[in-house]
């Protein structure tokens, strides 16, 4: 099976030379180098290996901390390669699961994490009974108050946090956002993102990818221009626009992968049809280049 490995460090100060010699002693031929902090989810370096990686591959790490600092992110990235048919291996931690025992201790990482979320419930509970029985009121007194300058906290805090889970999914669709907006309806682009996301992965839907680029806009990371409505195209430049941005989003993709792609996004053809042919596909494709799109 093939050997991925992945280094980490987490400051420009450290190196992660150590993390390599151990990783090519282990048989890695390819090893992808990252710095940034394990807390943070949204690593390029390691969402672009995660969408890549392919069945039988054998993700390779020297520690588990290199991939993530908490158990449930570890159990999110190993789900993934699940799915994927793909295997971790932490060579200086009892995970292998490409073999019985590895299984066994994620099977062991799993019900300790479900084991933990548990009792983190039931002492919530425990603690709101308490507190009721001895006449307290949960929640913020500035609020409960109608304090303007809470109020405002909150809905900071609120809206800090949402940027946080969006940058988690950036990858996602920041760069086809980029790319397609305003040209592209909003309808076309949640589908095109949607039929690129790799499986598990939660789906965009028009409200919240909409309300996703505005969140950003307002921060000033993106530019307004994005919200602008979409011009009005011939019904006929449809489909070459929709196929153009599948292939200028990977100009390697084939063009029974573009029929793929557009199936999987439930695009009728030309005629109206759910099965797509290359042969359509080549015909837009033309079409595309001589509207300029390509």
């Amino acid at each position: 099976m093939p050997l991925i490995g992945y280094a980490r460090v987490s400051t420009e100060d450290q190196t992660a030379d150590p993390q390599e010699r151990e990783l090519r002693a282990a048989g890695c031929a390819e090893i992808h180098r990252e710095q940034g902090s394990g807390g943070n989810r949204s690593r390029p370096v390691l969402a672009r290996l995660m969408d890549r990686i392919g069945k039988g591959d054998v993700l390779v790490v020297v520690r588990i901390d290199r991939l993530a600092r908490s158990l449930a992110h570890l159990l999110e990235l190993l789900d993934r390669l699940e799915a994927k048919g793909a295997h971790f291996r932490s060579l200086n931690d009892p995970i292998d699961t490409s073999s019985p025992q590895g299984k066994f201790t994620l099977q062991v990482l799993g019900a300790a994490a479900e084991f933990e979320r548990a009792l983190i419930r039931e002492r919530t509970r425990a603690g709101l009974q308490s507190a009721r029985a001895q006449g307290r009121i949960g929640g913020n007194p500035g609020l409960r108050a109608g304090d303007p300058r809470a109020i405002r906290k909150v809905v900071q805090a609120r809206r800090d946090t949402y940027l946080e889970r969006l940058n988690e999914t950036a990858e996602d669709w920041v760069p086809l956002v980029r790319r397609h907006r305003p040209d592209m309806p909003w309808e076309d682009l949640v589908r095109l993102i949607n039929a690129r996301l790799a499986q598990g992965r939660e789906s965009w839907t028009l409200t919240r990818l909409r309300r996703a680029v505005g969140a950003y806009v307002a921060e000033g990371m993106l530019p307004e221009t994005l919200l602008a409505p979409a011009p009005r195209a011939a019904s006929d430049d449809r489909l070459p626009a929709l196929v153009a941005a599948l292939r200028g989003a990977d100009p390697d993709m084939t063009l029974q992968q573009i029929c793929d792609r557009l199936e999987a996004m439930r695009e009728r053809t030309p005629r109206g049809r759910s099965k797509w042919q290359p042969s359509s596909v080549r015909m837009l494709l033309e079409r595309a280049e001589k509207l300029g799109l390509l």
